[in-house]
């Protein structure tokens, strides 16, 4: 696998590849290798737990061979992207966007990253939280409330979805809290959003996290603390991608810029890697450069790369009223799959 085992969430559905005992299995018995595919239950130093469908398959780790993290089962018919139901959906984007802290609560996943983006600090409310749920939203409030920060979850269901006829959402709702950012999550293969790409100057990609990426990140919203480093770096595995200026891409573009030989970045993308799928997100392009292909240049760049790498499914969030975003996503072959709002406390007074 393209990143080492132990960046691998567990809960993760996997495959491990490993050698066979040779004292319990002679070479002339049959194969000297078998594969445990299941959930990861647990990890050490020496071995590893898989629950496979024939009950716990406990490895020694030097024994594994091959190691990949997989996508949860299809529970629905369809292509693979749109198969996968929309709890275990948002458990794979889950881990695709960083947070400095997460804690459990039962299933569901509390978050916190200094208030750096809704995503990094918010429930990730899939599953049962393991107590009633006036009590969940009792401890979640206390939790956030310790940090300074305001309650926020994240309410799945269709496209269009009511979030009061969820119970979660009309517990909070009863208690006050606030709708707002209602978010598409589109979903494709990456071979179709590679193959879908018109083409472009060089793209630079790393795993790293340079400052160059990162400054021209700080251009795409009003603030971005010191911690967003964390967060952008916070996934089980990540890739940046950038556009530079230098090499007389201004030039190329038919742009008339002083400074053509700049390195610095003027459009960028990043994907996490969790579970099996790539998960794209910070996309942007310098205001001077917009209208020229350059975002779903590097989109297809990315799904290329991360197909290349055996991961066969991404997924994207937008908000639903960016209808330009909507429109190039769709066209790269992204389709609509569920949606999520985000329900926020009031602010305390």
């Amino acid at each position: 696998m393209p990143a080492s085992f132990d960046a691998v969430h567990i809960g993760a559905r996997v495959v491990v590849r490993a050698r066979l005992d040779p004292r319990l299995h002679a070479p002339y018995d049959g194969p000297s290798m078998t594969d445990a595919v299941g959930t990861l239950v647990s990890r050490t130093d020496t071995e590893v737990v898989v629950a496979t469908r024939r009950g716990d398959v406990t490895i020694p780790r030097d024994r594994i061979v091959a190691a990949k993290e997989i996508p949860p089962k299809p529970s629905r018919r369809g292509s693979p992207h749109l198969a996968i139901s929309m709890a275990d959906l948002q458990r794979v984007m889950g881990p695709s966007w960083g947070a400095l802290e997460r804690e459990r609560l039962g299933d569901w996943e509390l978050r916190a990253s200094d208030g750096f983006t809704q995503r990094g600090n918010s429930v990730l409310p899939v599953g049962d939280p393991g107590v009633p749920l006036a009590d969940a939203v009792d401890r979640i409030e206390s939790w956030y409330a310790a940090r300074g920060l305001p309650c926020r979850v994240a309410v799945t269901g269709p496209v269009g979805f009511d979030p009061e006829t969820d119970p979660l959402g009309a517990e909070v709702l009863s208690r006050g809290w606030v709708a707002a950012s209602r978010t598409l999550n589109l979903t494709s293969s990456t071979e179709r959003v590679a193959a879908a790409a018109p083409g472009g100057p060089d793209v630079r990609s790393t795993d790293d996290l340079d400052d160059a990426w990162f400054a021209a990140y700080r251009l795409s919203r009003p603030q971005v603390p010191e911690v967003a480093v964390g967060v952008l770096s916070g996934s089980p595995r990540q890739r940046f991608a950038s556009i530079a200026l230098g090499g007389g891409l201004a030039q190329k573009l038919g742009v008339s810029t002083p400074g053509t030989r700049d390195p610095r970045p003027v459009a960028i993308g990043r994907v996490g890697i969790a579970h099996g799928w790539a998960g794209l997100g910070a996309v942007w392009t310098d205001p001077a450069f917009r209208g020229r292909g350059l975002a779903a240049h590097l989109t297809g760049h990315l799904a290329g790369e991360a197909h290349r790498d055996g991961i066969h499914l991404i997924h994207l969030q937008v908000e639903a009223d960016n209808t330009d975003a909507i429109r190039l996503y769709e066209r790269l072959g992204f389709e609509r799959h569920s949606s999520y709002v985000y329900l926020t406390s009031p602010p305390p007074g």
